[in-house]
């Protein structure tokens, strides 16, 4: 199938790479139906690109990259509709923003997703994790591990 998208142009994707969100994102409830791209230019962000509005790619990241220690706390509801059989097997992202010039990432609302069954669902974490959690740009290197 073709995704036509504003960002990437036409992206071949399979059916079983959509991952779909019951109740879309914040601010984007009518975007139900998502696809992940790598981004060619950085292997620590993603897009989240919307299969149902081509003007919508969201960058993210895994959290743990730049804040080793994130952990989140929500509510079981929360990630009932999930489907999880097991916690530990959730993959989590969080959306990388600019903010007066500043990379920030979303701590507060994080994504979590199923990827054994396909779905996803941006969720408000207890506690005091910040919206806007800034990144320093020359931040020291990374080894990569895995």
């Amino acid at each position: 199938m073709i995704v036509h998208t504003t960002r990437f142009g036409p992206v071949v994707i399979r059916r079983e790479d959509i991952l779909h969100f019951p109740e879309g994102l914040l601010g984007f409830s009518d975007c139900r139906d998502w696809v992940i791209l790598a981004d060619t230019c950085n292997d620590a962000v993603a897009w989240m690109q919307s299969v149902d509005r081509q003007e919508v790619a969201l960058p993210v990241v895994s959290p743990r990259r730049f804040v080793p220690d994130y952990q989140i706390r929500v509510a079981r509801k929360e990630i009932e509709p999930l489907q999880l059989d097991d916690v530990a097997l959730a993959q989590v992202v969080v959306i990388l923003g600019k903010s007066d010039g500043t990379l920030t990432l979303n701590l507060k609302a994080p994504v979590i997703l199923n990827l054994q069954r396909r779905l996803g669902r941006q969720v408000i974490t207890n506690g005091d994790l910040p919206v806007r959690y800034e990144l320093e740009l020359e931040a020291p290197a990374q080894k990569k591990i895995a």
